[in-house]
């Protein structure tokens, strides 16, 4: 990998530079999914929080729980959702945006005073192109993007995902990124983007 691989994964589309890590164990909750497709995502957020180095627990002593997933058939359902304009403002005028561009889905993530994450909610629609794809598929594509402050652009034409022996896996380089992200001599968060060099320096180690 070379820095121009690595530096748009956290650029946004307003030309600003964010990486950062989760700075606390991850606690999921999520609703809106059959107990066998439960399973499914828990393992698949276990794994990746794993192989970042980072760690999960059974509660957070500030939110209670601090990765929240909805799965859902519309965006309108939101609506219905008590408190979820106070979870994330702004949701509700955004909602009809998401509706009009047929997206599948859209995360927001709070930050501590370090600027490492402390909460993100995740929305997925289940449209028809995710209905077509496995569970699997689904459930590791959503753990490798809630655990990195990803540009919005980071997977918009390449997936994080490929195939191995039919199965999904992470891409070795991605993964690479993860793992040097998390380095705990790095800083837990980063708006230069020369810090993609030192995740570069990182890559490959171990």
């Amino acid at each position: 990998m070379t820095p121009d691989d690595i530096i748009p994964l956290f650029t946004r589309a307003d030309g600003s530079f964010l990486c950062a890590r989760w700075g606390r164990p991850i606690v999921p909750v999520i609703f809106g999914v059959e107990a066998q497709t439960l399973g499914v995502l828990k393992g698949a957020i276990e794994a990746v929080v794993a192989m970042a180095g980072h760690k999960m627990a059974e509660t957070d002593a500030e939110l209670g729980a601090n990765l929240m997933m909805f799965f859902f058939r519309d965006w309108a359902e939101l609506n219905d959702l008590t408190d979820l304009d106070r979870m994330v403002p702004g949701i509700a005028g955004l909602i009809p945006k998401l509706e009009v561009g047929d997206a599948h889905h859209y995360r927001h993530f709070r930050f501590d005073e370090a600027g490492a994450i402390k909460a993100c909610f995740v929305f997925v629609r289940m449209g028809p192109a995710l209905a077509e794809l496995s569970a699997e598929t689904i459930a590791l594509t959503q753990a490798v993007q809630m655990i990195l402050s990803w540009s919005d652009a980071a997977f918009a034409s390449v997936s994080p995902l490929a195939l191995l022996d039919g199965a999904a896996v992470i891409r070795p380089e991605i993964a690479e990124v993860i793992r040097a992200t998390y380095d705990p001599v790095l800083p837990p968060a980063s708006r230069d983007p020369s810090h993609g060099l030192r995740l570069l320096a990182r890559i490959g180690r171990g």
